[in-house]
């Protein structure tokens, strides 16, 4: 299997609560921006995407474990693989670590959808460019 995409973020005040912990709906804030420099990496420009085609990628499922706090000035690594590109759809597993501990284990699925907000099949060299970014650990499927 291919290594992931990693991703480094530093824990600042903003991003945790009183006692210095992050917050639990910042680790999401994490997760997009791991997935977000993913497909910056693969040469997709995703403002020209919505801009020319109309096409998004919002999240339509997360399934999120939350094993140890993250806490202020820490640094946490996101790290993402791609499990499946479907037609309309992209399944990921994400996970954010702290040196050798996991902090938190997530698994996501993009839709793709068009200006209406229905889902519309995603262009060929999409595909492509996030298949070649971690081929060994992707399966092209066809939902």
């Amino acid at each position: 299997m291919s290594e992931p995409h990693r991703f480094a973020v530093r824990i600042y005040w903003e991003d945790t609560d009183a006692a210095g912990i992050v917050y639990y709906a910042n680790y999401l804030r994490f997760l997009e921006r791991g997935r977000s420099d993913l497909v910056r990496g693969a040469g997709i420009d995703q403002s020209a995407l919505l801009d020319r085609d109309g096409i998004m990628f919002p999240v339509r499922r997360c399934e999120i474990d939350y094993l140890r706090p993250a806490r202020l000035d820490d640094e946490i690594e996101v790290r993402t693989r791609i499990r499946k590109i479907g037609g309309a759809s992209m399944d990921l597993d994400q996970d954010i670590h702290r040196g050798d501990d996991t902090l938190v284990r997530a698994k996501v699925r993009l839709a793709c959808v068009g200006p209406d907000g229905g889902p519309k099949r995603m262009p060929g060299a999409v595909r492509a460019a996030l298949a070649n970014i971690n081929i060994n650990s992707a399966t092209l499927g066809s939902s």
